[in-house]
């Protein structure tokens, strides 16, 4: 059963910084992309970061020169640190990791969700 963690969600103030991490119960060298989606209240779920194995990066331009994306394979571990917080980055946060295969279909691995919450 794989499994993703994540943590490191809560409540701060604009300007201020979060780290969110996600462990998973499998090693990552097996995926090829891992990264971090946010949710919205009345909007559509968002690709903020991602990193492949190669180690290229993609960010949303709402996030760029504010978080980073980083992993550590040998911890199985990613992460999204965030700097310069803005209310609009409010969020339900979810890791996911993949691809995987079922039936012929493709899939992705899903974090729990954390919420961030950044006030003004």
């Amino acid at each position: 059963q794989v499994q993703l963690a994540e943590s490191g969600g809560g409540l701060v103030q604009a300007g201020g910084s979060l780290r969110l991490s996600c462990a998973a119960s499998i090693m990552i060298s097996s995926f090829d992309y891992v990264g971090w989606y946010r949710q919205a209240l009345g909007k559509q779920r968002e690709l903020v970061a991602a990193i492949t194995s190669g180690g290229t990066t993609n960010y949303a331009d709402s996030v760029k020169g504010r978080f980073t994306i980083s992993r550590d394979n040998a911890k199985n571990t990613w992460w999204l640190q965030m700097n310069s917080l803005k209310p609009e980055d409010t969020a339900v946060y979810y890791c996911n990791a993949g691809p995987y295969y079922s039936a012929g279909k493709r899939y992705d691995y899903w974090g729990q969700g954390t919420q961030v919450a950044v006030s003004s």
